[in-house]
C-alpha cells in the first residue's frame, strides 16, 4: 500500500493485492490494484499517476509483470496504458424459461463457505481456465466480504462423489441471485441448472453473472431472455521482456519473427523496439532480422496478448499499424481465449 501525504494526513492511496493468474496455461504472479482514492481537493495534482508509477515499479522489482484493476473510469486508466481484458455478462431468466428435463447422474449438496471441496474445486478450475485468478486466503476473504449472511454455496458431485462444479447464490424476494457458477465439465453445468430448476416453486426469476464471455441464451429452450454485457477488468503489462519470457504461443504454427514498436507514456522501459521469435510455443527475444514489424501502444499489446481482441480486430480499429500479412501471422501464432475474471478485489 502506497500513499501520498500532506503533512501527516493521507490524501491519496494505491493498494495492490498479490495473486496468481492463469495466462494461456502459464501461471503468472500478478498484482491486483484496489483501493485507489484521492480526496477531491487534491485531485488534478498528479498524485495518482505518481503512486501508480511507483507501484508498478515495485511490482516489476517483485517479478509481477502484469497488473489488473476494476476501473472506476476507463478513459482515465486508458491514458495511463491500461486496457480492457475481460467482460461481465449479467442475465435475467423467468422461472418458466429455466432448463427442464435435465438429466445429470450426480447430485448437488450445499456446503459451508469454508468447505475444502469448494477451495480445491476453484483451484482446479483456475488451473484449466485462461484468465482465472488463484484465490489465496486474502482473495477468498475479499470474495465473501460484501455478501449477505444468507448466501449459500452448492456443489455438484459426480455419482462417484467427485466435485465438478459449484454455484454461489442467494434467494431474496422470490429472486435467485447467482453470484458465480463454475464447472469443470458439461455434466456439472447441467447438474447445477437442474438444481436451480428445483427451486422453481420458490422463485419467479433467476438473476446472475457470467464471466465466460459467451452468452447463455443460446443454450436455453426459450432464449428470449435479457442479457447485458459490460467491461469488467482492465490490465496492463508492466514489463514487456519479463512478460514475454513466460508467454506461451501456439506450438503448432510455423515460427515467425516479429519486431514490435511499443509506446508507453508512463513506463519508459516499455518504450521502443522489441524483437521476438515465436517458435515451438515460446517467445524468444532475438536480434535477428524480423519477418514483420508491428506498432501499437502498451494497452493494445496487453489486450492482444491476453486474448481479449484479435490482431485483426485491433488493426481494423487502427490500434495496430502493420501490414495485412503481419496481422495474419500474428493472429496465427497467438491464442485467442478471452480471460475469465470473476474476482472483485
Amino acid at each position: 500500500v502506497l500513499g501520498c501525504f500532506d503533512g501527516e494526513s493521507l490524501v491519496s492511496q494505491f493498494a495492490v493485492y498479490p495473486v496468481k493468474m492463469n495466462i494461456h496455461s502459464v501461471i503468472y504472479p500478478v498484482g491486483f490494484v484496489t483501493s485507489v482514492a484521492t480526496y477531491p481537493e487534491y485531485a488534478g495534482m498528479g498524485l495518482m499517476s505518481r503512486l501508480m508509477k511507483q507501484s508498478l515499479t515495485d511490482m516489476r522489482e517483485r517479478g509481477r509483470t502484469l497488473a489488473l484493476l476494476y476501473p472506476y473510469s476507463i478513459p482515465l486508466y486508458r491514458k495511463r496504458g491500461w486496457e480492457i481484458i475481460s467482460d461481465k455478462m449479467s442475465y435475467r431468466i423467468r422461472d418458466v424459461q429455466l432448463p427442464r428435463h435435465v438429466d445429470a447422474p450426480g447430485y448437488v449438496r450445499r456446503v459451508p463457505e469454508e468447505s475444502p471441496d469448494l477451495m480445491h474445486l476453484h483451484a482446479r478450475f483456475a488451473q484449466q481456465t485462461h484468465g482465472c485468478l488463484f484465490r489465496n486466503r486474502l482473495a477468498w476473504d475479499e470474495y465473501w466480504r460484501w455478501d449477505e449472511d444468507d448466501t449459500s454455496v452448492a456443489i455438484y458431485y459426480s455419482k462417484d462423489d467427485v466435485p465438478y462444479g459449484y454455484m454461489v447464490y442467494m434467494i431474496s424476494s422470490d429472486v435467485m441471485h447467482v453470484k458465480e457458477m463454475i464447472y469443470l465439465n458439461r455434466e456439472a453445468q447441467l447438474g447445477l441448472w437442474e438444481f436451480i430448476h428445483a427451486h422453481d416453486s420458490m422463485i419467479d426469476e433467476v438473476r446472475g453473472n457470467n464471466y465466460y464471455s459467451e452468452p447463455i441464451a443460446f443454450e436455453l429452450d426459450d432464449s428470449d431472455i435479457k442479457e447485458t454485457i459490460r467491461p469488467y477488468t482492465m490490465g496492463r503489462i508492466i514489463d514487456i521482456r519479463q512478460f514475454f519470457a513466460k508467454y506461451a504461443c501456439d506450438p503448432d504454427e510455423p515460427s515467425v519473427c516479429i519486431r514490435f514498436y511499443i509506446e508507453d507514456d508512463l513506463l519508459a522501459w516499455n518504450n521502443g523496439y522489441f524483437t521476438y521469435l515465436f517458435d515451438n510455443g515460446k517467445c524468444i527475444e532475438t536480434e535477428q532480422q524480423p519477418d514483420y514489424e508491428v506498432s501499437m501502444s502498451i494497452g493494445t499489446l496487453t489486450t492482444l496478448m491476453l486474448g481479449y481482441k484479435t490482431a485483426e480486430k485491433l488493426h481494423v480499429m487502427d490500434k495496430i499499424q502493420a501490414s495485412d500479412e503481419a496481422i495474419e501471422h500474428l493472429d496465427d501464432i497467438l491464442f485467442h481465449r478471452i480471460p475469465y475474471v470473476s474476482d472483485y478485489i
